[in-house]
């Protein structure tokens, strides 16, 4: 079964499938990979006569021995393809299926985690190989309808407040500034610790000036200010159908205002005049009904199912790095022997 591996260091490769799939996410592109310090990231690649599947993945190392295990970057990746996967047949999909478990033997690779596009029917692709789990919903704005219909989907009292924070004469717009970089690392930094946040989330103004000046143009950095002062912002992503918020951050003097309200209609004006068909709200804390899926789900009732994808390809090796951890306690984290010390 014929695949191959694209590594970090081949960029014009990498970059070659993502543009040449029917969907992709910014998430899945060489520049955002790039990012990586700790892992060593990589493109699974299946091929077979005109039509490609191709995985992102990061490796990593399990400590004390020879073998791996397989993530995701943070964000929404799992399989793209130039075809529609509603398109392939069967038979196609068993190819796949077994070349990725041979991809997986060979390698050494214990077991694989990816959170998984909602827009895209990965699950298809996927559910032979096992593995599949829930991970409750996700908040979508559909773009294709007029601006004053999505905002009478609003909560009343969303809409209101958005209003309110209008006649505020706050100003919006896109920066890539170096002082307007630093001032959102400053308040998602801030943010982050505030609400306890793991160190993985933990970015630093290096990583944001890196994020932000990426080859690849769709990412942005949008901002809310009074007067000169920066006091909310936002960066996004997109690409030809779906735009998201990746990170936000507001000023902790100004949180009781929220200006994080404000920003969200902005952003689906710009997304309109890029010709976007989806705003990507995301869901709530580990796909927890939560006051953050609550904060999105007042600016819409579009639903979708999110999913993430943990398959043990070794479960006996699996099972004994399991066993090895001190603790005992019950788990739905993945790896469950890489789950944070309580």
């Amino acid at each position: 079964m014929a695949y191959q591996l694209i590594t970090i260091r081949q960029r014009l490769e990498w970059t070659a499938y993502v543009q040449r799939s029917i969907h992709h996410d910014f998430h899945h592109t060489w520049s955002y990979h790039s990012l990586e310090e700790d892992t060593d990231p990589f493109l699974f690649v299946f091929e077979e006569q005109d039509i490609f599947i191709a995985l992102p993945l990061l490796k990593r190392a399990i400590e004390g021995t020879d073998w791996s295990d397989l993530t995701s970057v943070y964000g929404y990746t799992g399989p793209i393809s130039n075809h529609d996967f509603g398109t392939f047949d069967e038979a196609l999909i068993d190819r796949f299926r077994l070349s990725f478990l041979e991809f997986m033997k060979n390698g050494k690779h214990v077991c694989v985690f990816c959170r998984l596009q909602p827009f895209l029917d990965q699950p298809r692709l996927l559910e032979k190989i096992g593995g599949l789990r829930d991970n409750g919903q996700t908040v979508y704005i559909d773009l294709r309808m007029p601006i004053e219909m999505q905002r009478l989907k609003y909560e009343k009292r969303l809409a209101r407040k958005i209003r309110q924070l209008r006649n505020k004469d706050f100003q919006i717009r896109e920066t890539d500034s170096l002082s307007d970089i630093k001032a959102f690392s400053s308040m998602y930094l801030e943010n982050m610790e505030r609400n306890g946040a793991s160190s993985r989330y933990l970015y630093n103004e290096a990583y944001f000036k890196r994020l932000l000046n990426t080859t690849e143009p769709d990412c942005r950095l949008i901002m809310v200010y009074d007067g000169e002062t920066p006091i909310c912002g936002n960066i996004i992503m997109y690409t030809r159908h779906v735009i998201r918020n990746h990170l936000s951050a507001t000023a902790a003097a100004y949180i009781q205002l929220s200006p994080s309200k404000l920003i969200i209609d902005e952003i689906s004006i710009l997304a309109r005049s890029l010709g976007i068909s989806y705003y990507h709200l995301g869901g709530g804390l580990n796909g927890k009904p939560d006051s953050l899926f609550q904060f999105k789900s007042a600016f819409s009732d579009l639903i979708l199912e999110d999913k993430t994808w943990c398959f043990i390809a070794d479960q006996e090796r699996y099972q004994q790095l399991v066993d090895a951890r001190t603790s005992t306690q019950e788990s739905t984290f993945f790896p469950q022997y890489r789950a944070p010390n309580s």
